[in-house]
């Protein structure tokens, strides 16, 4: 049973459980049964006869509408290639050793708006796993944003839209079998040279982290 604020999910593999369940809680509390599962949260839920199908274009659409970003050009990809986002106390050392001054300005009014963007898109990595790199990148600079990190982030919504359609396939078939994979780099963190290191958790066929 899962339960968030006043919205009610209840799963399990025998329909007479669930409905002994629903008896039991209808004797305490005044409540309306939806039926099956369509929409949760933000996420639209399809069955098929090879599994559940989730998907967040909905959630999407609204994100785009919010970001004004309806009319901007569609991107190939949720980031820059090479990009080097820092932050601005690194870009202080840099030009007290002697460096360049980067003319990155740091957010003031926008910083607010910077972090709630994070978030969002944050909730989209759930049905959409290519951009969770780019996005958690970003999320390290929520303390002192500059423009270049917002840059970066509306660059991700722009990415989203030309794949609004995007879901993310949860599998019927196979064994309840755990499989983990990880990979990192040699020292790519601009900032700390400390390895980037990523991972994905599949449960057989189905991506669950």
């Amino acid at each position: 049973m899962l339960i968030y604020v006043d919205d009610l999910l209840i799963t399990e593999n025998e329909a007479a459980m669930i409905e002994k369940l629903k008896m039991i809680l209808h004797a305490s509390f005044r409540m309306k049964d939806l039926g099956e599962l369509k929409y949760f949260l933000g996420f639209k839920i399809l069955r098929s006869s090879k599994g559940i199908l989730l998907n967040q274009r909905k959630y999407a659409l609204e994100l785009i509408e919010e970001t004004g970003l309806g009319g901007a050009k569609l991107v190939c990809s949720p980031m820059e290639y090479n990009i080097k986002l820092t932050i601005a106390g690194y870009d202080f050392c840099l030009i007290k050793s002697g460096g360049k001054k980067i003319d990155d300005e740091v957010l003031q009014g926008e910083k607010e708006i910077y972090k709630r963007l994070i978030g969002r898109l944050i909730y989209l990595t759930h049905t959409r796993p290519y951009i969770t790199f780019m996005v958690h990148h970003l999320s390290q600079f929520m303390q002192q944003p500059k423009r270049s990190h917002l840059e970066g982030a509306l660059r991700v919504v722009e990415y989203i839209k030309k794949n609004l359609g995007q879901e993310i396939l949860l599998s019927s078939a196979g064994q309840c079998q755990l499989l983990a994979f990880c990979d990192a780099d040699w020292a790519a963190c601009l900032m700390t040279t400390r390895l980037v290191t990523g991972f994905c958790v599949k449960l057989e066929n189905s991506l669950i982290s």
